[in-house]
């Protein structure tokens, strides 16, 4: 959304960080203002990264369905699907791309579902320029094993939260299924004694 866009500032040029290249890096970012996706752009072509913008989820995913993307920076407000369900898609098609959330609404809540569902980082706005080099840059020099093992760490903690659930709920299940299965074999009976005593 619009609350906070990002802040321009006149800047010195600066240089690139040793060791970090950005040729050929392809960055999508998704926000449904477009001042704010062009600010993005603007930054980050500037750095050297060849950057996509999309208005909403669903540009996003056919965009993402069409190229190769390093990482993904996305609003979490959108009015079609926020930030959280373009995070769960993408990821869904590739577990180990970074994806930063960027919010002017953020809470503790929002950011542990950020943390649990894997996400890089979650940024509250506004944002500098220089905030935004920094993150791009931090993200695109992590090992690709630190993202895969952000991801696998998030998907074990649903997976365990999923089998405490099914633990809990076995015993009401047995209960269930011992109250109901007396009256369900009594009517089979009942049928079928019925069905013999009529010569059927």
């Amino acid at each position: 959304m619009g609350k906070g866009m990002v802040k321009e500032m006149k800047r010195e040029p600066t240089q690139r960080k040793e060791g970090v290249s950005t040729m050929e890096k392809r960055i999508l970012v998704v926000d449904d203002d477009q001042v704010v996706g062009k600010s993005f752009e603007r930054v980050l072509t500037n750095k050297g990264y060849h950057v996509d913008t999309a208005l909403s989820g669903r540009e996003a995913f056919e965009k993402y369905a069409g190229a190769d993307f390093d990482m993904v920076f996305t609003d979490l407000r959108m009015p079609d699907q926020d930030g959280f369900e373009v995070a769960r898609r993408i990821k869904e098609m590739n577990p180990w791309l970074p994806i930063v959330v960027v919010t002017g609404y953020g809470t503790q809540e929002a950011e542990a579902k950020a943390k649990a569902m894997g996400i890089a980082e979650f940024l509250q706005k506004p944002l500098t320029p220089s905030i935004i080099e920094e993150v791009a840059a931090r993200i695109m020099a992590r090992p690709a094993a630190a993202t895969a093992t952000a991801t696998s760490a998030a998907v074990a903690h649903e997976s365990v939260a999923r089998n405490l659930a099914l633990f809990f709920a076995a015993p009401f299940i047995g209960l269930a299924y011992i109250l109901v299965f007396p009256f369900v074999g009594a009517y089979t009976i009942a049928r079928y004694g019925m069905r013999l005593a009529l010569g059927k």
